[in-house]
């Protein structure tokens, strides 16, 4: 019975899908956009309550300048690709705030933060339309949403284990259940978080590029990001992001596609 009522959850999982504009593939929707954008601008607003917002400075106006060219380019894209509507429920939203980390990231339904410690590794406005058509990717690829569809498998399968251990001993239900949550996350979890950020590294160079800015800057920013962190000390298989040199080198595979896409919207590189 419990086998059954199993397969027949995953059956109906597997049927919740959509197919994604900027991938072009069927993507994991469990949760709706309508569920996870309410709670992504309740979470949004309550960090920006919590955390010095920096307002008025040069830097502040690049955050928005470039944000808003970043906008403009997404709907630029998905309106020539025949999706007009994709941002109709996103809420934008660019905020830099005071916090030394060399960090940014975009919440689903486009509310995005810059930290101040980033802008010095971003040395301006290439560099930031680096990351925050990056980040701005991750909200329209629904990664968000894919992460959390990704979390239900997991649970799910872990739910399988129990089932099949069920009769085993408490040490072997144990070792079984360990082994399926290394095993999930070194197969499963982390690739598909390394295969987003490439996803997303993609997505962003078009948005930068269609944005006006030279995606060639791509590869000076994440070398200054390379340079900062020291190179990734942890193995690439065991982490959720590619390694840098990974990252490099699929860029520069990827700006002549993204030099492409933009000559589409009068931009020549």
């Amino acid at each position: 019975m419990k086998k059954t009522i199993i397969l027949c959850g995953a059956a109906a999982l597997l049927l919740a899908c959509a197919t994604n504009p900027f991938t072009g593939k069927k993507t994991m929707a469990f949760v709706p956009d309508s569920s996870l954008f309410t709670s992504s601008f309740q979470q949004y607003s309550e960090f920006i309550k919590e955390n010095k917002v920096v307002t008025g400075t040069s830097d502040a106006q690049m955050v928005q300048k470039v944000g808003d060219k970043i906008r403009k380019a997404s709907q630029q894209w998905l309106s020539a690709n025949g999706y007009s509507n994709y941002l109709q429920d996103y809420k934008w939203e660019y905020k830099l705030v005071q916090d030394n980390a060399v960090n940014a990231w975009c919440m689903p339904g486009g509310k995005i933060v810059v930290y101040t410690g980033l802008m010095n590794v971003a040395k301006g406005e290439a560099g930031l339309a680096t990351v925050m058509g990056h980040e701005v990717a991750h909200a329209l690829a629904n990664h968000g949403q894919q992460r959390m569809s990704a979390s239900v498998l997991q649970q799910l399968g872990a739910v399988g284990v129990g089932v099949a251990t069920n009769s085993s001993s408490d040490q072997t239900k144990q070792l079984a259940m360990m082994a399926y949550g290394a095993g999930s996350n070194v197969a499963g979890m982390m690739p598909f978080s390394r295969k987003h950020e490439s996803e997303a590294d993609k997505i962003g160079l078009i948005l930068m590029a269609v944005a006006g800015y030279n995606p060639n800057e791509a590869l000076s920013f994440w070398q200054r990001m390379s340079d900062k962190s020291g190179g990734s000390s942890t193995p690439e298989l065991l982490s959720t992001h590619p390694s840098d040199q990974t990252r490099i080198a699929n860029i520069k595979k990827l700006i002549p596609e993204a030099k492409a896409e933009a000559a589409k919207f009068g931009k020549k590189y």
